[in-house]
């Protein structure tokens, strides 16, 4: 059995239902770098290009969620749990302005965990 590396909360579930409602098919990409980078900005899949380097962590719901690959490499040995909660993103994502906000806990893999997780897919190179 190979470890999924994503995960989402039920409240991160229907945002996601509620923004491809009227947004149509939706990504989710964290930097981890400045300026709100180290929240997840959701967007339309057609305004986001991934880079070569960008990683693949995982989907929810359709939703494909990448990661820069500098933020990855800080955070590859822990499971990144997609939330929602009530408030502000303030910044250019589409959850901005619905009350509620993406964020991305963590938690560490254990032992058995870490043996299982698959290869680390990288945009376009796989």
């Amino acid at each position: 059995m190979i470890t999924d590396r994503l995960s989402a909360t039920p409240a991160a579930i229907a945002l996601i239902h509620k923004l491809t409602a009227q947004h149509g098919p939706i990504l989710f990409f964290q930097s981890g770098g400045c300026c709100e980078g180290s929240v997840p900005l959701c967007m339309p899949i057609n305004e986001f290009k991934p880079s070569p380097s960008d990683i693949i962590v995982g989907e929810v719901e359709g939703a494909v969620f990448y990661m820069g690959h500098n933020h990855f490499q800080f955070s590859e040995n822990t499971h990144t749990i997609l939330d929602a909660l009530p408030g502000s993103s303030g910044s250019f994502s589409l959850d901005c302005g619905t009350g509620m906000a993406f964020i991305t806990r963590g938690r560490l893999y254990n032992d058995e965990e870490l043996q299982q997780l698959g290869p680390v897919v990288r945009y376009g190179f796989n």
